[in-house]
C-alpha cells in the first residue's frame, strides 16, 4: 500500500525562539545534562504533555508529538496567556483587550504569546503502554527571556534563592486529603456552561459510608483504585508514604516523605493532575475541592510540613539541643514569621470561596485561630518531633491551593522570621494544656482578599502577580455573590454554585 509522504516546511509556529534557552542562559549544568538525556530517550516516546501551573494551581498543558517536542525543548514553545486571564469559572478577569490590562505586564495586551520552556529535570514517562506519553513541567518567560511576572513557579524559585544565599535549604512534606467517588454516568455537565457559567458537576456516589477513621474495611472499598494509583505514583518517582482512609465517605489522605521545596510543589501539581486522570479513566472521580456538596462530606485540608537545614552541615535548625527536645530558637523565629504574615498571604493557602467552610469552629481539627502549639492538631501551626525530625506542620491550607504559591508563602514568611525576627502581634505560643485565644483566621474569601490587597503581598509575589491574583479572586467572588443574591443559600450548606465551580475542575 502506498503512503503519501508529507513534508513539514517549518515548525516555527509552535517554537518560541530558536536557541531561546542558550541565548538567555536559562539552564544550569544539571538542566543541560538532563536535556541531553531527554533527547536521547525521545525515540521511546510518542507524545509529551508540556504543562505549567496557572495562578489557580491547575495544570495547563499542550500535548506534542515527540518530534515537535524535540524542537521545543531548547527553544521554548509559544503559549497563549489565557490561563493568566481567566478566573476559576473561566470568566475573563483581566482586560487583555484594553490599552492597559492593569497588572503591569504589557505583553498580555491583545493576548500575545509568552514562551514556555520545558524544565528537563521534570521530564518523566507516565505509566502505561500506548501511546507512550511523557510529562514535563515548563517555566514561563516573557519574549525577552526574563521570567514571566505572573509565573508562580518563578515566585518559588526566588524564595529558594534567598535560602541558598544564607546557606539554608528548606524541606517540605505533603499531607493531602481528597475525595474518591464513583461516577454515575458519563454526562460531561456542559449544559449551561460558558465563560463564567460552569455547567453541572459530575454526578457521583460515595464509595462507602465514612465516619470510621482509618477503618481497614473502609480502606478496602477504595483499595481497588488507591492501591494501583499508589504503584503508579511510585513509578513516577514520587516519595509516597501512605494512602489512608480519612473520616468522610471515600475521603482519602495521601502523604509523601519530605522533599526539596521545588520538588514538593512539582510533585503536588503532578499528583493532583495524575490522580484525577487515573480515577476518571476507571469510572471514578477524584476531587481536591475542600468541601464538596455531597451528603455527609467532611472538609479536606492540606497540611504542609516544613523544616530547614544548614547546607554545610545538614543540621536541622528546628532541632532543640539536649535530650528533652523542645522548640529551638530558630524554630520559634520561623513560626513567628509564619504568624506575622498569616493575614497578608492567607489567600494563597485558602484561595477559594469553598475553602473557608473548613475554617469553622464546628470542625474541631481545623485551625480557626492564629497561634502555634506543641503537638496539638487543633492549632494553626503544630510543632512536631525532635532532633533531625523536628518540623512545623501548617494546617491551614486547602488541597486545591496553588502548590508553588502556597509553599512559597510559607517559606517566605518563615525566612522573614529567621532573618528579621518578625514577631506576630497578639499571639501567644502555648502547649496543649491551655492558652489565651489568638485572633481568628480569615473567615471568608472576601475577608482574606481584603487583607491581601491591604497588606504586603507584593514583597513576595511582585506587584504584577499580586494585582493579577486580586483581579482573579474579585471576579470569582463577584460571580458567587451575584448567585447568592438571586439564590440565597441555606446557612452552613455548600451551595450548588461552589459545587459546580470547583468539584470538577479541582
Amino acid at each position: 500500500m502506498y503512503t503519501r509522504s508529507w513534508t513539514s516546511l517549518s515548525a516555527q509556529g509552535s517554537v518560541g525562539r530558536p536557541s531561546f534557552v542558550a541565548d538567555h542562559g536559562l539552564w544550569d549544568d544539571a538542566q543541560l545534562a538532563a536535556a541531553e538525556r531527554v533527547e536521547a530517550a525521545l525515540s521511546g516516546v510518542d507524545l509529551v504533555r508540556v504543562a505549567f501551573g496557572d495562578p489557580h494551581g491547575l495544570a495547563r498543558s499542550k500535548t506534542l508529538t515527540a518530534q515537535a517536542f524535540a524542537a521545543v525543548l531548547r527553544n521554548g514553545m509559544n503559549f497563549s496567556p489565557g490561563p493568566f486571564l481567566f478566573d476559576t469559572g473561566h470568566a475573563v478577569a483581566v482586560d487583555f483587550l484594553g490599552t492597559d490590562p492593569g497588572v503591569g505586564v504589557d505583553e498580555i495586551t491583545g493576548a500575545g504569546n509568552f514562551i514556555a520552556v520545558p524544565d528537563p529535570l521534570t521530564f518523566q514517562l507516565l505509566p502505561g503502554d500506548a501511546p507512550r506519553t511523557a510529562w514535563v513541567i515548563a517555566d514561563e518567560y516573557l519574549r525577552d527571556g526574563s521570567a514571566h511576572p505572573l509565573s508562580s513557579r518563578a515566585v518559588l524559585r526566588r524564595v529558594l534563592a534567598g535560602y541558598q544565599e544564607r546557606g539554608l535549604a528548606p524541606a517540605v512534606g505533603l499531607e493531602v486529603e481528597w475525595y474518591l467517588t464513583r461516577r454515575l454516568d458519563d454526562e460531561p455537565g456542559n449544559a449551561g456552561n460558558g465563560f463564567g457559567l460552569q455547567g453541572q458537576a459530575p454526578r457521583v456516589a460515595a464509595v462507602n459510608a465514612g465516619y470510621q477513621f482509618n477503618l481497614d474495611a473502609h480502606y478496602d472499598t477504595i483499595a481497588p483504585l488507591t492501591d494501583p494509583l499508589a504503584l503508579h505514583l511510585l513509578q513516577l518517582g514520587l516519595p509516597l508514604r501512605s494512602m489512608e482512609h480519612e473520616s468522610g465517605p471515600g475521603q482519602v489522605e495521601t502523604t509523601f516523605s519530605p522533599m526539596a521545596a521545588l520538588d514538593a510543589a512539582d510533585a503536588m501539581l503532578l499528583f493532583r493532575t495524575y490522580a484525577k486522570q487515573f480515577c476518571a479513566r476507571r469510572g471514578h472521580h477524584a476531587s481536591f475541592m475542600s468541601q464538596p456538596a455531597l451528603p455527609a462530606a467532611d472538609p479536606s485540608g492540606w497540611h504542609l510540613n516544613q523544616s530547614v537545614t544548614e547546607t554545610a552541615t545538614g543540621r536541622n535548625i528546628f532541632a532543640a539541643e539536649g535530650p528533652s527536645g523542645g522548640v529551638s530558637p530558630d524554630s520559634k523565629a520561623y513560626a513567628d514569621g509564619l504568624l506575622a504574615w498569616v493575614r497578608d498571604l492567607f489567600v494563597l493557602s485558602v484561595p477559594t470561596v469553598n475553602g473557608y467552610r473548613r475554617l469553622d469552629a464546628q470542625h474541631t481539627l481545623a485551625p480557626t485561630r492564629i497561634g502555634w502549639r506543641v503537638e496539638d492538631r487543633s492549632a494553626l501551626l503544630r510543632v512536631v518531633g525532635t532532633g533531625a525530625g523536628a518540623h512545623i506542620e501548617n494546617r491551614m491550607g486547602e488541597p486545591c491551593a496553588n502548590p508553588y504559591l502556597n509553599i512559597a508563602a510559607q517559606l517566605f514568611a518563615g525566612l522573614d522570621g529567621l532573618t528579621t525576627g518578625a514577631a506576630p502581634a497578639e499571639t501567644t505560643a502555648t502547649t496543649a494544656g491551655g492558652a489565651p485565644d489568638a485572633d481568628l483566621v480569615p473567615q471568608s474569601l472576601r475577608e482574606s482578599l481584603a487583607a491581601f490587597r491591604a497588606g504586603r503581598a507584593g514583597r513576595l509575589l511582585g506587584e504584577p502577580l499580586a494585582a493579577c491574583l486580586a483581579k482573579l479572586k474579585e471576579s470569582e467572588l463577584a460571580r458567587y455573590e451575584a448567585w447568592c443574591t438571586h439564590t440565597p443559600p441555606a446557612p452552613g450548606q455548600v451551595t450548588q454554585w461552589e459545587h459546580r465551580e470547583y468539584f470538577g475542575a479541582y
